[in-house]
């Protein structure tokens, strides 16, 4: 006579008729012994590196970064033909007349377009401008510096559109730019 019990693997029975597939625990699928030490080994590797002091060479965000704006002292009044191209321009006559900025380069790099006057009795290259990124309160965020290689007129004005600048941070809403050096031509 039978019991109606039937063996379906592993010595386990199931009665009634009815077949089952044997589900094993999920404890002993995922929870293997070489499984464990990879999964110890990688959180403790994390929380190391997380302790670990950012290197020196480095700057934290949060902390400004401080420019030193040169000025190069008016040329004295000689004859124009006294000064070899390529010698720096005074600044005392030159200034950025208007400037607007805005974001670019999936909203991380600042395109900023400005206009250059210049009243100098030479023409003037290389014009270099630091724009100073601050906050909507007017913290400070970052400074970014750019060398423009074109020409600007003997008295005249030039206006140069949409000149990448650099990376910004996410949080700049307003910059200021500044003119540092420039060249005559």
């Amino acid at each position: 006579m039978r019991s109606g019990l039937r063996r379906i693997g592993h010595g386990r029975f199931v009665g009634n008729g009815e077949e089952r597939q044997r589900v094993q625990p999920a404890a002993r699928v995922w929870l293997k012994p070489s499984v464990l030490w990879l999964l110890a080994a990688g959180t403790v590797g994390a929380a190391l590196w997380l302790l670990m002091p950012s290197s020196e060479g480095n700057l934290a965000q949060n902390q400004p970064v401080k420019v030193a704006l040169a000025s190069v002292d008016p040329a004295p009044m000689v004859s124009a033909s006294y000064f070899p191209p390529g010698e720096a321009a005074g600044l005392d006559r030159m200034k950025i007349s208007s400037q607007t900025w805005r974001r670019g380069g999936l909203g991380s790099k600042a395109l900023v377009t400005f206009t250059v006057r210049n009243d100098n009795d030479y023409a003037v290259k290389d014009v270099e401008i630091v724009c100073a990124f601050t906050r909507r309160n007017g913290s400070h965020l970052t400074d970014r510096s750019r060398v423009i290689s074109d020409m600007v007129g003997i008295k005249s004005r030039k206006t140069f559109a949409r000149i990448p600048i650099g990376f910004v941070n996410v949080n700049a809403e307003q910059a200021k730019c500044s003119l540092v050096t420039a060249r005559r031509a």
